[in-house]
């Protein structure tokens, strides 16, 4: 993580970028750890808040059409044969496949906050054939929330974002859901009250 942070210093949004859509790719990079030092510089005054939330979007989406594309392009068979080299193993694959069929496309979404399904969702609805608008929703929506998320989190901690950081390094799902569910609730109360006025 400190070599990561030597990156974000010197190199800024393009560095954070890059290393996003590298790190959805199946590249060993903490993504949320990631997000969330980015956020703790934001509040620092280093970077600006709305500018970091399309960075770490666009690059989230890079990486998910990426690793679609290479899905409904290439298939399973290479996946297993060499997708250790990006950590995409074949349990893995079978993990995510198994996943996938259960949940369908709401799996793109609530991926981006397991552990190991994030790398691996974009894969499984690539190969799964989804149509690409639908997979464009699900994808956009989820990387939406989880960069959201985790900017939020960091800026809101400050310069305690790493220790806050390793906390959600191992409870990522709870704290994804959470959100969610609250981001859901506004959209759902904010509808209501809408109607209600016209």
């Amino acid at each position: 993580m400190t070599e990561i942070m030597v990156y974000l210093t010197q190199y800024g949004y393009i560095a954070l970028f890059i290393l996003l859509a590298l790190g959805i790719l199946g590249v060993p990079v903490p993504d949320e750890t990631l997000i969330a030092a980015f956020g703790g510089m934001v509040a620092q005054g280093h970077f600006h808040f709305a500018s970091a939330l399309v960075v770490t979007f666009t690059g989230s989406m890079t990486g998910m059409m990426i690793s679609y594309t290479i899905g409904r392009k290439v298939g399973k068979p290479l996946l297993d044969r060499y997708g250790k080299w990006v950590r995409l193993t074949p349990n893995r694959l079978k993990s995510a496949e198994a996943w996938f069929n259960r949940y369908g496309s709401w799996s793109i979404i609530f991926g981006y906050f397991v552990p190991g399904l994030r790398h691996l969702s974009a894969y499984m609805a690539g190969i799964s054939k989804l149509p690409l608008g639908r997979y464009l929703i699900y994808a956009a929506s989820g990387a939406l929330v989880f960069c959201t998320t985790f900017l939020l989190i960091g800026h809101a901690v400050g310069y305690h974002w790493n220790k806050i950081a390793m906390i959600m390094e191992r409870s990522t799902f709870k704290v994804g859901t959470f959100f969610t569910i609250m981001i859901v609730l506004i959209l759902v109360v904010s509808g209501v009250v809408w109607r209600k006025k016209r």
